[in-house]
């Protein structure tokens, strides 16, 4: 599985080719990824104890500098405040060329990877580090109002656009379909969860979550896909809850997999309170699943109460009594079911890529624009 961060470049960087512009890669190389795009320009990179799965570029960069003027770009379109974004910021500049840059990320919220440093510091540095960032870029993008408000909380003043990721049509496959190849029987109510197992995701209270209502609903399960380095532990709070077996832990799944989980699934559950946008969600929708998620984060953007789903305290006691609730009430299911639908039709790639296309017009006063998009490899 890949994480949100790279489905929402691969999805801008295809619709825009599709409208036909031109559009190059500069991310760190990845360990064991066999590059098939030929304007995508790898940097050297290594992986940290910190950040597994998310190598780290690192310089000389000269080479990939001579192949970035080989080309004459009308925008320069970055994806982290980091290392290869600090790069395209510099380049930017070096070369008097407009820098879009989109904030993805509630990066103060995963500084206990370094646990090193103390919390505090860490924070503050990441706080005066974004808002140096932002402030360097002529236009901001973020996907979701939770992403927009951090950043003004911070002092950024560049003009920041709200827009969600996108999201393109599934396979769409049967729901008795995928429910025989994954052994599901048509009366079990399955409870969905996918994305990472970290500690930022949550994880207790969704399981907490489970547990209340498998005990209300023999039914009910939950079923978990995505892996990380949080798995050990839930697997510890699933045995000490007694939930071992009302919970499946499927682990990673590749990409053109996950759909059939969705398509098998009663409803979507989201405890995480530190995501951007509620990606996930969105998927789950397309397949007509309305969502119960935890109020806080950019998940719950994605929630029209009582139209597609709905947004709970951080409490593991009403999360559990809403699910109930709607797997209770046929009436409300089949209108939220209706609602997740009709949210699906109206968040497309084609909408995004036009929207973000208005930013980078504004960025360069208009005109024919070839792009280069400076991103973040693919990784969980």
């Amino acid at each position: 599985m890949r994480n949100g961060v790279s489905i929402s470049i691969d999805l801008l960087v295809q619709e825009l080719r599709n409208k036909g512009h031109q559009v190059y890669m500069f991310a760190p190389r990845f360990p064991g990824y066999t590059e098939s795009d030929p304007n995508t320009i790898r940097f050297r990179a290594i992986e940290t104890p910190w950040a597994k799965g998310h190598p780290i570029a690192y310089p000389p960069y000269w080479r990939k500098l001579r192949r970035f003027r080989q080309n004459h770009f009308d925008i320069i379109h970055t994806h982290t405040p980091f290392i290869v974004g600090f790069v395209g910021m510099r380049w930017a500049e070096s070369h008097e060329i407009p820098l879009v840059s989109t904030y993805h990320t509630l990066y103060d919220r995963y500084t206990h990877y370094m646990s090193a440093l103390p919390r505090r510091y860490l924070r503050f540095r990441v706080a005066k580090h974004t808002n140096f960032y932002y402030n360097s870029a002529n236009e901001v993008i973020t996907p979701s109002e939770v992403a927009k408000r951090w950043l003004l909380r911070h002092g950024v003043e560049s003009p920041i656009t709200v827009i969600p990721t996108g999201t393109p049509r599934p396979q769409m496959i049967p729901r008795a379909e995928a429910r025989q190849m994954l052994g599901i029987s048509l009366d079990q109510r399955v409870l969905l969860y996918v994305g990472r197992l970290a500690k930022e995701k949550n994880m207790e209270t969704l399981l907490e979550t489970a547990k209340l209502v498998t005990e209300q609903d023999p039914r009910a399960r939950m079923w978990i896909v995505g892996d990380g380095p949080h798995r050990e532990e839930c697997l510890a709070v699933s045995s000490r809850l007694g939930i071992g077996d009302k919970v499946r832990f499927v682990g990673s799944v590749p990409r053109q997999e996950v759909d059939k989980y969705y398509a098998a699934a009663d409803l979507f559950t989201f405890a995480s309170v530190t995501e951007t946008q509620g990606l996930v969600l969105s998927e789950a929708m397309q397949y007509g699943i309305p969502a119960v998620a935890v109020d806080g984060g950019g998940a719950s953007e994605s929630i029209v109460e009582g139209e597609n789903g709905f947004a709970t305290k951080n409490d593991p006691v009403e999360m559990a009594e809403t699910i109930v609730d709607v797997l209770a009430n046929e009436a409300l299911y089949e209108q939220l079911c209706r609602g997740a639908e009709k949210t699906a039709r109206q968040n497309t790639p084609e909408a995004m890529c036009d929207r973000v296309l208005e930013v980078y017009r504004r960025a360069i006063d208009g005109g024919e624009i070839s792009l280069v998009s400076q991103t973040r490899s693919y990784a969980n």
